[in-house]
């Protein structure tokens, strides 16, 4: 097996930023691409108006790109915000107003798959009330995500870099996927395998493939250390990447690192470009 028998798609939130947002899907397919993935793309309002919506899936459709992947109104990403859901008061308002409108979107464009960030721990708010909080915010995405024949996808990130954030192992998410299947009823929560993130957690990644794998609705790689692409760290992705297909793994595996010092366009050097279309 290998890289040119994966499923890359391009996160256009951390890659082509150096373009405009509706450049982005264009220059994805100069890339070689055909598929791509989002944060939310709106961080100041959950709710944007229908011309933008509009224009955002216009500029998929025109460059042939399909998108696989989009969060749900999450704060400001980039930024020190790791999610809204689980944040009491108005945060959390703004992610149940976001819910319908990213589902909407998702089927507009055909895609299949929406994450919910979790949410930063607040000071001086009960643990529990947050969890209690968040579950009932899942349940409702997850709902929405089932609608339009999506899953809804629940990440694990690192300590290092949101030490606010409490989903940072594998296990933790875990638990939460099974405790909104359980609410629900639906069996459409699952998790997302982020290596970076588990990598930066120290944990086994290859353990956490062989244990979750089947639980898994999206996979995204970043090199570590420095969040690069591959080959600019010590992170064996080939491996694990086929790991993932030997377990059972077929679906989109999302390039989420950063270019470096170089156009977005140079930084795929590692991948071969007839990997890069979807089959």
């Amino acid at each position: 097996m290998g890289f040119a028998d994966q499923r890359f798609d391009v996160n256009l939130s951390i890659l082509f930023t150096e373009l405009p947002l509706l450049e982005r899907p264009a220059a994805a397919a100069a890339a070689g691409f055909t598929a791509v993935e989002l944060w939310w793309p709106w961080t100041d309002t959950p709710t944007p108006g229908q011309s933008e919506l509009d224009a955002l899936k216009k500029a998929l459709d025109d460059a042939g790109t399909r998108l696989v992947g989009l969060n749900f109104y999450a704060g400001r990403l980039p930024g020190p915000d790791r999610g809204a859901l689980s944040v009491p008061g108005e945060e959390s308002d703004r992610f149940r107003a976001n819910i319908e409108v990213a589902a909407d979107f998702a089927a507009s464009v055909g895609c299949t798959a929406l994450n919910a960030l979790y949410g930063n721990r607040v000071e001086g708010t009960d643990p529990g009330t947050q969890d209690a909080l968040a579950l009932e915010n899942l349940v409702l995405a997850a709902r929405a995500a089932d609608r339009i024949g999506a899953v809804l996808l629940v990440e694990a990130l690192n300590r290092p870099e949101s030490p606010l954030y409490p989903l940072v192992s594998a296990p933790a998410a875990i638990e939460v996927v099974d405790k909104v299947n359980a609410a629900t009823g639906l069996g459409n929560a699952r998790f997302l395998l982020d290596i970076y993130h588990l990598s930066m957690n120290g944990e086994d990644v290859s353990g956490v493939i062989a244990a979750y794998a089947d639980r898994t609705g999206h996979v995204q790689i970043a090199d570590n250390p420095g969040r690069g692409a591959p080959g600019t760290g010590s992170l064996p992705l080939e491996q694990l990447l086929d790991e993932l297909r030997a377990a059972g793994y077929d679906g989109w595996v999302g390039l989420e690192y950063k270019p470096g010092d170089r156009p977005s366009a140079e930084a795929f050097d590692w991948l071969p470009a007839s990997a890069r279309a979807a089959n």
